[in-house]
């Protein structure tokens, strides 16, 4: 007997690829079929539109993102480790998930409902995230932070002003040196500090 769940798994898997190769608009069924060596009429059994299938691929890497950034977070224990392990992997995340990151940015896909959705769960869960780490460093008194709020906002406005700019020009920084660029002036600010 075959299992439904490992078909959709593979189309999922494959549809990735495609969607990551070509984008949205350029991908058609008969590319997903024929990569897949089945009938379009097969892939129609699992999911009832290209759209379906990409929510299906984008809700996917959303929770590979999820599943790597608690692991980067739970794999360190202070709060200055944890910020970094965070936006490290967040970053360099972006690279291999195609298309959680065209959901996220990709003015043309605004239109579909789900990735509304996506956009608004994926920033309320970043803030969630960055709130504990910043809170557990001024519990720790690690960080020196007056709102956990205000802080955790700013520090994903930092993060998603780099998105851009980080997987559009590639090749002239080295994204860890980019990277630690902003981390030091996360840590340290840009003021001398008064003894």
């Amino acid at each position: 007997m075959v299992d439904k769940e490992e078909y959709r798994k593979k189309i999922v898997m494959i549809s990735g690829q495609i969607f990551s190769r070509y984008g949205f608009r350029k991908t058609t069924m008969d590319e997903i079929a024929k990569e897949l060596k089945m009938g379009k009429s097969s892939v129609y059994y699992y999911f009832k539109s290209k759209e379906d299938i990409f929510e299906a691929v984008v809700l996917y890497e959303a929770n590979v993102l999820r599943n790597e950034l608690t692991k980067a977070i739970k794999s360190v224990d202070s709060p200055v480790d944890k910020m970094k392990n965070y936006v490290f992997v967040r970053m360099k995340s972006f690279e291999k998930l195609s298309n959680y990151y065209n959901a996220i940015f990709d003015k043309n896909l605004a239109h579909f409902d789900f990735i509304e959705t996506i956009r608004e769960k994926y920033d309320r869960e970043e803030l969630a995230i960055l709130r504990l780490i910043i809170y557990d460093g001024v519990r720790k008194k690690v960080f020196n932070v007056r709102n956990s709020e205000y802080t955790a906002i700013a520090v994903q406005t930092t993060l998603k002003g780099l998105e851009v700019p980080m997987f559009w020009k590639k090749k002239e920084i080295d994204i860890n040196d980019r990277l630690n660029a902003i981390l030091e002036v996360l840590f340290y600010g840009i003021m001398k500090h008064r003894r």
